[in-house]
């Protein structure tokens, strides 16, 4: 018989203590006795106990009044309580049962009953001990392979989003870094940002390099003109917002969601003059202003067909001339209080 087991003897009268430790020797196990209620819930909080053999009619404290403080404590509410009882009525067992017994034994003891209920019951408290270990064992195992397979299908989804940059960049000579230093200036504003974590900023990151993914279904004639666009062609051009949110709208993952805000609200206007809704100041997510911001940044200080670069300098005095116009106030203020940071992102 397993020596590791601990059984805790509950009985105001001494000789029933006696005969049941005598009975229960015969199979070793590990013996503690308390002579009333009080004294058995001060052992329990010092001891870990496999069973507990608990007689119901005592001074003081009944054994009733034990489990329920038993039942009631968190450490202690799993132990299995066995009654001793020298009058099994059933007004008595039943209420025995409805407060957590899981058994009951009448006085005087009868040894083979004595030894066969206790035997069974601390072989169900170990089974279920070690069901429950085996449970949490399968549930670490699950989150550990769940979590495996996020991080895959994230890695996935950046691949994705990395090849889909890559195709852009084979359709323009302009997106190429621009993509890049967008996502820069992006993950830059985001980290200086006070309600923003470090997660949202890696988020933003990651999926902002789609912002121009609609650019794709643009004719190559219009994405490519040199000239000032008619009014006709810059309708064209103002659908790869919406085209964008049509391929990527449907997805439940967050990358993709968070690229499908971006792509679709970063030509939004704080003064809600922007397109393709015309969303205006908190209406528009937190990244799509970022994004907002970061475009119109690096399109002004880097050469386009249908432009020149212009200096950092100048490009900031735009920026800041179209604070709580274009752009979300807030987010000027940070850009004009770390220029020197956004500086090195444009000369990349």
């Amino acid at each position: 018989m397993d020596l590791s087991y601990d059984v805790l003897i509950v009985d105001d009268v001494a000789e029933n203590l006696k005969v049941a430790m005598n009975i229960l020797r015969e199979n070793n196990y590990n013996f503690s006795f308390a002579t009333n209620g009080n004294e058995a819930l001060d052992i329990v909080k010092k001891k870990k106990f496999d069973l507990i053999l608990l007689d119901i009619m005592m001074p003081e404290l009944s054994g009733f009044d034990v489990i329920e403080a038993l039942k009631n404590d968190t450490d202690l509410k799993d132990i299995p309580v066995i009654f001793l009882t020298a009058k099994a009525d059933i007004d008595s067992l039943a209420k025995g049962f409805e407060l957590g017994g899981v058994d009951y034994i009448t006085k005087p003891f009868h040894p083979l009953e004595l030894l066969s209920r206790v035997s069974t019951h601390l072989e169900l408290y170990k089974s279920r001990k070690i069901l429950q270990q085996n449970n949490l064992n399968l549930n670490i195992k699950i989150k550990e392979s769940e979590n495996r397979l996020l991080s895959e299908l994230e890695s996935s989804q950046k691949e994705v989003i990395f090849l889909l940059t890559e195709l852009m960049e084979s359709t323009s000579d302009e997106t190429g870094k621009h993509i890049k230093r967008v996502a820069k200036y992006s993950k830059l504003l985001a980290e200086l940002h006070e309600s923003l974590t470090h997660e949202d900023a890696n988020l933003l990151y990651d999926a902002s390099p789609l912002h121009d993914i609609g650019k794709i279904t643009i004719p190559h004639d219009i994405l490519h003109k040199p000239g000032r666009l008619t009014e006709e062609e810059f309708e064209v051009m103002k659908s790869h917002t919406t085209t964008a949110h049509n391929i990527l709208k449907n997805s439940s993952r967050e990358l993709i969601k968070t690229a499908d805000i971006i792509a679709h609200q970063h030509h939004e206007k704080w003064n809600g003059n922007g397109y393709p809704q015309g969303l205006k100041g908190d209406e528009i997510h937190i990244f799509g202003r970022i994004v907002a911001l970061a475009d119109v940044l690096d399109a002004l200080t880097h050469k386009r067909v249908y432009k020149d670069s212009w200096t950092f300098e100048k490009a900031t005095q735009y920026i800041i001339e179209h604070k709580g116009t274009q752009f979300d106030p807030y987010l000027v203020e940070l850009f004009e209080a770390n220029l020197d940071e956004f500086e090195k992102i444009v000369n990349l």
